[in-house]
């Protein structure tokens, strides 16, 4: 029997994109009831084979034991396209069809707010630096702009 492609989702997350797996169905039934894959062989393989302007790029092959499961593909480039297709195998059985290509474009790592947020960091630096900045002065480290006559001294 081949295995049939499986069903995938992907969506986008920062630097990443998050694969949401669903193994495909099998034909196999016991006392009326379809037997899902995992039923039948326990633990699959699978295959995530990452597509972009670089070329093609197969990921290490993991193993799930569940019916629906989700992998995230990290350190990707921002704002760049994306393709994945996954191929599901079981250790007694190899005939397998991929699914098909899924794109996407990995999220920023901008979040929204973040320029708010960067923006009031600066805010709290420049004023300790100036607050610093007025304890040295008002200690005397740092010279008053006018020297004092040598008689006042």
């Amino acid at each position: 029997a081949i295995l049939g492609p499986p069903e995938v989702n992907i969506t986008s997350c920062p630097n990443c994109i998050n694969v949401t797996i669903k193994l495909p169905s099998s034909h196999f039934r016991d006392r009326g009831k379809l037997l899902s894959l995992i039923d039948i062989y326990e633990e699959l393989d699978y295959d995530i084979t990452l597509k972009s302007v670089d070329g093609e790029h197969k990921r290490p092959r993991q193993k799930t034991t569940e019916e629906v499961f989700s992998a995230v593909i990290e350190d990707l480039y921002p704002s760049r396209n994306y393709c994945v297709s996954v191929l599901v195998t079981a250790s007694l059985n190899k005939h397998a069809l991929p699914s098909p290509w899924r794109c996407v474009t990995a999220g920023s790592e901008t979040r929204p707010g973040y320029h708010e947020v960067a923006v009031a960091g600066a805010v709290c630096v420049s004023l300790v630096i100036a607050a610093v900045l007025k304890c040295v002065h008002a200690a005397g480290f740092i010279l008053p702009k006018f020297s004092l006559p040598q008689t006042l001294v």
